[in-house]
C-alpha cells in the first residue's frame, strides 16, 4: 500500500564516453569485444521468464566479419508466440496492480546496470552484432536506452500527477490503466535502444508485452532483456520471441486480447500491419492502439547564406555516420549555386579521408551494412546511378562483400530534383545532392515538400534569418524533426522528442510524454459527498 506521494525529477542525460587513446572506458570495450568474440553463445527465447530454446538455430556473424560466428539463437515458431501471448495475459493483473514506484524502480534499476555493470558489454553486442563503431554504439546502446528508461519513469510519474478539478460537494480523479490485452513490441536492427524502448516504454505503463526484435539485432536485445530480469521484471511481463513477421502478424493480430502494436521499421511491412488490424477490428476487445516510426528520405537544405564547412560537416556526419542506416540519416540535399562547388569539393575530401573496416579498429569512420539484403539493395541503386545520364557518382560508388557487407560511402549528383535516388529510401551509405539556381530557393523548398512520400527528418543550413524563417514555415509538414544549422540525425531523449508523419509514422514522439500516452486508457472516478435524493430540479417548479 502506497503511504505517500513519489516524486521523479527530470533526469540529466546520460554523459558519453569519449573512448580517448589510453582512456578506462576504451581499455574495457576493448576488453569486452575481446570476451565477445571469444564466447560463442546459445541464445534463446524468453517466456514467463524462462529460457525457451526449440533446437532450430539461426548463426549470428558480424556483419564486417560474416567467416566469424558469434553464437546462434533459437528459432521460434507460432506455439512460442502463443505461449508468450499466454504468459503475458497470466501476469497483466498482477502487473497492472504493482504500485507505480515499484514499477519504475525495476526500469530505475535496469538503467544503473546499463551505466555501469553492463556498459561495455551491451556496446560492444551492439558494435559486432550490428557493425557500430564505439562512438555510435555508445550513443545508442548505452546513453539513449538510458535516458529511455530514466525519462519515460520521469514523463510518467508527470502523467500520473495530472488530475481534474473538483467542485463543491464532489472529488474527481484521473487513473491511468494499461491497456486491457496485450501489446506487440516489433524492433528495428539500427538501434538497439529502440529495441528496448519499444516493450519497455509500454511494460512501464502497466502493459504486458510481446517482443519480436529484428533477427540482425537479437544478439544485443536478448542482453537487455537478460538487464530487465536481473533488475527484477516479473516474468511473463515482458516475452521475448524469435519468429517471421508473418507468424507474429497473423497469431497477434487475430488475437481477441490484442491491444496494440508499437513498432519500429520498414513503411511496407507498417502499412501491411495496419490492414490486417482493419480486418480483425471486430475481434478484438478494445480498439487496438497502433504506434509506429517508419521510414524517410530526409534532406538538407542549404541557402546560399550558409557557411560551406558547417554544410560539409553536416552532410558527412548525417550521411554517413552508421553508414547511412539511421532513420534520420540525410540522402537528399539541395545545393545553391553560389556555394556548391566549394561544398563538393571539400566533401569529397571529407569521405576520401573516412576509413572503413571492422569494429574493432577504432580508427574506422564506416563499417559494414547490416545484410547481403540490404547490401544487394544498396549497391543496385548505386548501379543504376552509374548507367543513368541524370547522375553521376561524384565519390565512392565501390563495395564489396567477401569478408563484410562494406560499401563506400557514396555521393551521386543528379541534373532532377525528382531523380530516383532523392526520392526513394535507400537506407545506406549514400547521399544524392542537386544543385538549384541561388536564387531559386523558394521555388526548391517546395519542390522539396513535395518530392518524397516521407516526413521524418530534415534540416536547413543558412546564416540569413529570414531564409531560415521562411523554410520553418514552407516545410512544417515536411519533417516531424526539423533541425536549423545542423545535421538531421541526432535526437536526444528529452530534448529531441522524435518521430515524423506523412509515411513516416504516426508521430507518436518517442523520448516524450507523447508517446507513453498511447499506452495508457484514462478512467475518470467521481465520488459524490452528499448525493441528491430527490430526481426534482428547482426549476420544475412555477411558484
Amino acid at each position: 500500500m502506497q503511504f505517500g506521494t513519489f516524486n521523479y525529477p527530470t533526469p540529466i542525460n546520460e554523459t558519453v564516453l569519449t573512448y580517448a587513446p589510453g582512456s578506462a572506458e576504451k581499455i574495457a570495450l576493448k576488453q569486452a569485444l575481446s570476451n565477445l568474440k571469444n564466447t560463442s553463445v546459445d541464445i534463446p527465447m524468453y517466456i514467463n521468464g524462462k529460457e525457451v530454446r526449440t533446437g532450430v538455430k539461426q548463426a549470428i556473424h558480424p556483419p564486417h566479419e560474416i567467416k566469424h560466428t558469434l553464437g546462434h539463437f533459437h528459432v521460434g515458431s507460432k506455439k512460442e508466440v502463443n505461449l508468450a501471448i499466454s504468459a503475458a495475459l497470466k501476469a497483466r493483473n498482477a502487473w497492472a496492480n504493482m504500485n507505480w514506484e515499484a514499477r519504475a524502480h525495476i526500469f530505475l534499476k535496469a538503467a544503473d546496470l546499463l551505466a555501469t555493470k553492463y556498459r561495455f558489454e551491451m556496446n560492444a553486442s551492439t558494435m559486432l552484432g550490428q557493425s557500430k563503431n564505439a562512438f555510435q554504439a555508445e550513443i545508442d546502446a548505452a546513453c539513449e536506452l538510458i535516458d529511455f528508461l530514466r525519462f519515460n519513469v520521469h514523463f510518467l510519474s508527470e502523467i500520473y500527477q495530472q488530475q481534474p478539478i473538483s467542485a463543491p460537494g464532489i472529488h474527481n480523479r484521473m487513473e491511468y490503466r494499461g491497456l486491457e490485452g496485450f501489446v506487440l513490441a516489433i524492433t528495428p536492427f539500427n538501434f538497439t535502444a529502440i529495441g528496448g524502448n519499444l516493450p519497455a516504454s509500454a511494460a512501464m505503463c502497466g502493459n504486458v508485452v510481446v517482443w519480436k526484435p529484428a533477427n540482425t539485432q537479437i544478439y544485443s536485445a536478448q542482453l537487455f532483456m537478460r538487464i530487465l530480469k536481473e533488475a527484477g521484471l516479473p516474468d511473463g511481463v515482458i516475452n521475448m520471441v524469435y519468429v517471421d513477421g508473418p507468424t507474429i502478424g497473423t497469431t497477434c493480430f487475430t488475437h481477441p486480447d490484442f491491444a496494440g502494436v508499437h513498432f519500429t521499421g520498414s513503411t511496407g511491412v507498417f502499412n501491411y500491419m495496419w490492414k490486417q488490424i482493419g480486418e480483425n477490428i471486430a475481434n478484438y476487445k478494445s480498439y487496438p492502439r497502433i504506434v509506429g516510426e517508419t521510414g524517410g528520405k530526409d534532406f538538407v537544405m542549404v541557402h546560399s547564406s550558409a557557411d560551406v564547412d558547417t554544410v560539409v560537416t553536416a552532410l558527412a556526419r548525417g550521411a554517413f555516420e552508421y553508414q547511412g542506416q539511421k532513420c534520420s540519416a540525410a540522402s537528399r540535399a539541395y545545393l545553391p549555386s553560389n556555394l556548391a562547388p566549394a561544398i563538393k569539393e571539400k566533401l569529397v575530401k571529407a569521405i576520401k579521408s573516412m576509413k572503413m573496416g571492422t569494429v574493432e579498429n577504432f580508427s574506422n569512420f564506416v563499417n559494414a551494412v547490416i545484410d547481403e539484403k540490404s547490401f544487394d539493395n544498396i549497391a543496385s541503386y548505386i548501379d543504376r546511378a552509374k548507367k543513368d545520364r541524370k547522375a553521376k557518382i561524384l565519390v565512392g560508388g565501390n563495395y564489396n562483400k567477401k569478408q563484410g557487407y562494406f560499401i563506400e560511402p557514396t555521393v551521386i549528383e543528379t541534373t532532377d530534383p525528382k531523380y530516383t535516388t532523392m526520392c526513394e529510401e535507400i537506407f545506406g551509405p549514400v547521399l544524392t545532392i542537386h544543385t538549384y539556381p541561388a536564387d531559386a530557393y523558394e521555388t526548391t523548398l517546395k519542390i522539396l515538400d513535395s518530392t518524397s512520400k516521407y516526413a521524418l527528418t530534415g534540416a536547413i543550413i543558412a546564416q540569413d534569418r529570414k531564409a531560415i524563417e521562411l523554410a520553418t514555415v514552407k516545410l512544417r509538414h515536411a519533417a516531424g524533426n526539423f533541425y536549423i544549422n545542423d545535421k538531421p540525425t541526432g535526437a536526444v531523449v528529452g530534448q529531441q522528442p522524435f518521430g515524423g508523419a506523412r509515411s513516416s509514422g504516426t508521430n507518436d514522439k518517442a523520448g516524450s510524454m507523447l508517446n507513453l500516452y498511447r499506452w495508457l486508457s484514462a478512467r475518470t472516478i467521481k465520488e459524490t459527498f452528499n448525493p441528491p435524493t430527490d430526481y426534482q430540479y428547482p426549476f420544475l417548479k412555477e411558484a
